[in-house]
């Protein structure tokens, strides 16, 4: 009896010790194996963490052979910008800062403090200084395998509509002025063709409008997306934002935290999580996962205005980019292959051209908890290397003898008027008729393409609408 009332006297004390000096209650970056979190970086999220897993079972359709293949594609994990790489110094100053409030101000808190395993990663952590502002926003090699990486997997399971062979009649390449496009470009292409093809990209317009159609219209720079009196702004000010920032400063031992701190710890912790999907970065520590989604929607609600379904005309804009697809599904002849590499402006509008994960109810400042479900969240539709590939099949036996599968980040997309992500082509071309037919100028932005950049772009749509009619 006295030896069962001694040892239960022993593991009440030790475990109160526990509770006291190991921080067994309080969250653990270093000893999450899930790290859901991660899964909530907007756009900055690595692909790897949030492709989809069930193209083995969607991408078949019965009594139907795929045929062609319309590819718009974000560039892969970049670095970061230039004002990043020049403020990411400072973080050593705020990681000496962290180690001296836990260890010499005695300012841990008493609750959701960081672990003993985060607290000394932080302590470690060191800018990689070989990252110069002549660098800025150039593709990673994680970035590269990003896209190597997708072009293996649609290949997989479309050897027939892409051959490893290449064929600059059968295929259309296209990307940006930028280095990360550029190199994307060369990631995918050698994951179709392997290392040393021949594969050449078409020549970049003096005015892309079609993959940077936001270069060129004032009218979509200048809305108010973010300013005073946004949505953006007012969440930003809300009692919620507020007590997030003052949770995040209080876990690391501070009393107040200025905001681009907290935002330059929350940028790295996501651009080094990118650029290493295996590993993780230690300033993921410094926010707990319910921190990590406060942040994610700010992010959404600058994205859901500025490129997706908070202004009318937002779903007007890319129409250049879905006049092009349908035109070249529509069209017999080659190329059978399209596929462009741009920016995360450009994949967001063409989704929300195409009324793709469209919510009921708008995001607003004041609904953030009602929203926790919501269809856009910038995480799972523009990720790094975030994708959209339309794949046209051909269907003899069936009906209807041409239809359409879209994938985003290789998950079907699920639109209500088609069954279960197999759409019909000619409900798709009704669908977007309006789209198909329009000046793209004064469909939206008046400021944008030439005339007779635009004539010709829609003589090739009527051209590709009078083919398939006769087919």
């Amino acid at each position: 009896m006295r030896l069962l009332l001694l040892t239960t006297l022993l593991a009440t004390l030790l475990g109160r010790e526990r509770v006291a000096g190991d921080d067994d209650l309080d969250y653990c970056f270093g000893k999450d194996a899930e790290r859901l979190q991660t899964r909530h970086f907007s756009s900055k999220t690595a692909y790897q963490i949030v492709k989809g897993t069930n193209i083995d079972k969607q991408y078949q359709v019965p009594n139907c052979e795929p045929k062609k293949m319309w590819i718009f594609h974000r560039h892969g994990t970049r670095l970061p910008t230039v004002n990043t790489i020049k403020e990411a110094p400072r973080l050593e100053d705020l990681r000496d800062l962290i180690v001296q409030n836990y260890r010499q101000l005695r300012t841990k808190p008493d609750t959701d403090a960081l672990c003993t395993e985060d607290l000394l990663g932080i302590r470690m952590w060191k800018w990689n200084a070989s990252i110069t502002v002549d660098m800025e926003q150039h593709l990673t090699s994680q970035g590269y395998e990003d896209l190597r990486g997708t072009a293996k997997l649609y290949q997989r399971y479309y050897p027939t509509v892409l051959p490893s062979r290449y064929n600059d009649t059968y295929y259309l390449f296209r990307h940006t002025d930028t280095q990360r496009t550029t190199q994307s470009f060369r990631g995918f292409a050698e994951g179709l063709f392997g290392e040393g093809n021949l594969a050449a990209a078409a020549d970049i317009p003096d005015e892309d409008l079609l993959l940077r159609p936001y270069d060129y219209c004032p009218d979509f720079k200048d809305k108010n997306y973010k300013g005073e009196g946004s949505e953006y702004q007012k969440y930003r000010s809300s009692a919620l934002w507020n007590q997030t920032k003052s949770d995040i400063a209080r876990r690391l031992g501070f009393t107040v935290l200025a905001e681009d701190d907290i935002k330059l710890m929350f940028d790295m912790c996501r651009y080094e999580q990118a650029w290493q999907v295996d590993r993780t970065s230690v300033w993921c520590a410094a926010f707990l996962p319910e921190h990590v989604t406060v942040l994610e929607y700010a992010e959404d609600l600058k994205y859901y205005y500025g490129s997706g379904y908070g202004f009318e005309e937002n779903t007007r804009f890319n129409c250049r980019a879905v006049q092009d697809m349908l035109a070249r599904l529509s069209s017999p002849v080659s190329p059978h292959v399209v596929a462009y590499f741009a920016h995360s402006t450009g994949l967001q509008t063409l989704l929300t051209a195409l009324g793709i994960n469209k919510d009921d109810v708008p995001l607003r400042a004041d609904n953030y908890d009602a929203m926790a479900s919501r269809r856009w969240m910038t995480s799972l539709l523009g990720p790094f290397a975030g994708n959209f590939v339309a794949v046209k099949y051909d269907c003899p036996a069936e009906l209807e003898k041409e239809k359409v599968v879209f994938f985003l980040n290789q998950n079907a997309v699920q639109l209500d008027w088609c069954n279960v992500g197999l759409c019909n082509w000619s409900d798709v071309l009704e669908k977007y008729k309006t789209i198909a037919q329009a000046n793209c100028d004064e469909y939206y932005c008046r400021s944008g393409a030439t005339i007779g950049q635009t004539f010709s772009l829609l003589a090739t749509v009527l051209l590709a609408a009078i083919v398939y009619l006769m087919h």
